[in-house]
């Protein structure tokens, strides 16, 4: 089987993750990596060979440009910053490159709808960079909440994602740049939290939210916001509602919680899973553990079942179809919705925001 050529635009550090990735993923390669500086992407390519060595050296590009138009690029995969993204994806999906783009995906819903929509006008796919929807744990937790008898209806969820960051990271970080990262922890944390949120409510959306920026340093060169502490509350119809809590000064947390009219679902690690070859969750006081596989050799072995492997391996799948698996867009517009609407609130000090 061709296996599908994957360029990284952009030498942030995550990349050097799904570098790895990609390389497990048994079906994509990486096979060029672009940055503004060629000595940069040269390194930064040379770097990653010596872990996980393509047998065809990628091309390092000293340009986006030169990347988006290669010949030997079937798909993008963008760590570019948040407020970046908008003009490279279009750029890519009009040169008909299929699209895998970190989160948050665009600095409002207004760019994510023109980059999904610029994807589906020219047949290429988008899909965001969610490791975790990419989890068979996913599809076991899905059997139990919707078996009517282990949760019942779905009354409250709630999701934390949080870490300490370091004494330096708000002078040299990108996520408390406004331009770069204009929503802070809401973006980088909050995402997954929402998205989880909405997973278990069938993609359902929230009437109305509140935001609260409990911490927002202002960005030195823009004066402007950037949430660091991030609490929100988001209400279904009837008695259902959805809290949340991000932060980047709190010590890492990682979990969420559904609760029901007959019991409660609980996910320690829902973001990034303690165990690769068996993740678990608790299900009433019962820990339930789904075995992905055996796993009895080296560690390289278990991470070819790692999520963001999954991942890629799912994406290259999809792009041989012929295709556009239309969920995927979807799952990136309804999360950066109610993010948005997160974020207005938070501005406007807590003003309920009614999503339309």
């Amino acid at each position: 089987m061709n296996k599908l050529r994957i360029g990284i635009l952009g030498a942030a550090n995550i990349a050097r993750k799904n570098w790895r990735a990609i390389y497990d993923s048994g079906n994509c390669i990486v096979s060029a990596l672009a940055s503004r500086d060629l000595s940069k992407a040269s390194q930064f390519i040379d770097e990653c060979q010596e872990k996980n060595w393509f047998e065809s050296k990628p091309i390092a590009y000293g340009t986006y440009e030169e990347l988006i138009h290669s010949k030997e690029v079937d798909a993008i995969y963008f760590p570019l910053p948040t407020g970046m993204r908008h003009e490279w994806v279009v750029k890519a999906a009009r040169a008909g490159k299929h699209v895998v783009c970190e989160k948050p995906c665009a600095s409002n819903l207004h760019e994510l709808v023109e980059m999904t929509e610029e994807c589906r006008r020219n047949g290429v796919q988008f899909m965001d960079g969610v490791m975790f929807m990419h989890n068979p744990r996913l599809d076991r937790m899905r059997q139990v909440l919707d078996d009517g008898v282990s949760v019942g209806e779905i009354r409250r969820i709630e999701s934390v994602f949080t870490f300490m960051a370091p004494e330096t990271f708000f002078d040299h970080n990108i996520r408390a740049n406004s331009s770069l990262e204009p929503a802070g922890c809401l973006g980088d944390l909050a995402w997954y939290c929402i998205r989880f949120g909405l997973w278990a409510m069938k993609w359902k959306l929230p009437n109305e939210v509140r935001g609260n920026m409990l911490s927002s340093p202002l960005d030195v060169a823009s004066g402007k916001p950037v949430p660091s502490v991030f609490s929100g509350e988001l209400m279904f119809d009837g008695m259902t509602s959805l809290g949340f809590y991000s932060s980047f000064l709190t010590n890492y947390q990682n979990w969420c919680q559904v609760m029901g009219s007959k019991g409660y679902l609980r996910v320690d690690g829902f973001v990034h899973a303690r165990s690769i070859h068996e993740p678990s969750f608790e299900v009433n006081q019962v820990e339930e553990r789904v075995k992905i596989c055996d796993c009895t050799g080296p560690h390289d072995d278990s991470m070819r079942m790692a999520p963001d492997t999954r991942m890629f391996r799912n994406f290259a799948n999809q792009t041989v179809t012929g295709k556009l698996n239309e969920d995927w867009p979807m799952w990136a517009l309804k999360t950066q919705q109610v993010v948005d609407a997160c974020f207005q609130s938070g501005i406007e000090q807590g003003r309920a925001v009614k999503i339309e």
